[in-house]
């Protein structure tokens, strides 16, 4: 599929100009709130980092369709919608952990057709095409060769929820996957998706992501050779609206055979 190359462009330029804003920050947050639980918070980096990226992509495209984590959701009436997470890891990001970058996305028609990703601390930028190959500050990658859930590390994430028993099933899988993997590891941020896509991990599991957080992760791994699905091998819907554009999307991802495995060790337990 032909991406027009001026995405690409206004893709990377709205990373490294967020990227620019978070480094600012980093070590100096003075300015935090809680959200709509304990594990969600806000920045005044986020917020920033946000509107220099939102600045760019209406000077560009007034148009278009947009869904960012802190601006929420602009319907334009447009067949392209803008994903943007100005500040993936945002916990760890206050606490002075240097997990924590920037996810943009391109949706048209509800598919992903192009996104980035920018680890500012280690200025690490993937991008990804529909239909092309999934690449590391322009080096392609590739998900994990292995077939054996045994010999990976794989990231396991959940967040703060009322209900404890949900709580609880969900820290049973942990359990089970450490019985069954080389070991578990988590930042609960992008570095988990994008360290599956690049190999270093062999899958990712998050209980809690929104769509700004999945989407562009989504297609880099995906054309890195990748599956990322729901828990139980349902692929994922795009589609939003006003009203469900703020909901959870659970998800899996790995190279198929892993990603196999884990559906089984899930469709056992029922978690």
């Amino acid at each position: 599929m032909m991406i027009n190359n001026q995405f690409k462009l206004i893709i990377v330029q709205a990373l490294h100009l967020g990227g620019d804003v978070l480094l600012r920050y980093f070590g100096k947050v003075s300015n935090i709130k809680v959200k709509e639980s304990l594990s969600s918070v806000v920045s005044e980096a986020d917020v920033e980092s946000e509107k220099v990226i939102l600045d760019l992509i209406w000077q560009e495209y007034p148009h278009h369709n947009i869904i960012s984590e802190e601006c929420g959701y602009i319907f334009k009436n447009s067949q392209y919608t803008w994903i943007v997470d100005p500040l993936d890891g945002t916990s760890n990001f206050i606490a002075g952990l240097p997990w924590f970058g920037i996810l943009i996305a391109l949706l048209e028609d509800h598919v992903p057709i192009a996104a980035g990703a920018y680890l500012p601390v280690n200025q690490q930028l993937y991008y990804a095409e529909k239909g092309g190959k999934a690449r590391l500050n322009g080096e392609i990658i590739q998900v994990i060769n292995s077939t054996y859930l045994k010999d990976v590390l794989v990231a396991y994430s959940l967040d703060f929820h009322p209900d404890v028993s949900q709580t609880v099933a969900q820290t049973n899988m942990i359990a089970k996957l450490v019985q069954n993997t080389r070991n578990i590891r988590s930042t609960n941020c992008l570095l988990d998706l994008l360290y599956t896509a690049d190999g270093r991990l062999g899958a990712v599991i998050n209980q809690y992501e929104k769509i700004w957080d999945i989407t562009a992760p989504w297609l880099i791994i995906k054309e890195a050779g990748g599956m990322i699905t729901d828990l139980y091998g349902t692929e994922i819907n795009f589609r939003v609206n006003k009203k469900d554009y703020n909901k959870d999307f659970p998800i899996l991802a790995a190279n198929p055979e892993i990603h196999k495995q884990i559906i089984q060790l899930i469709q056992e337990n029922d978690y």
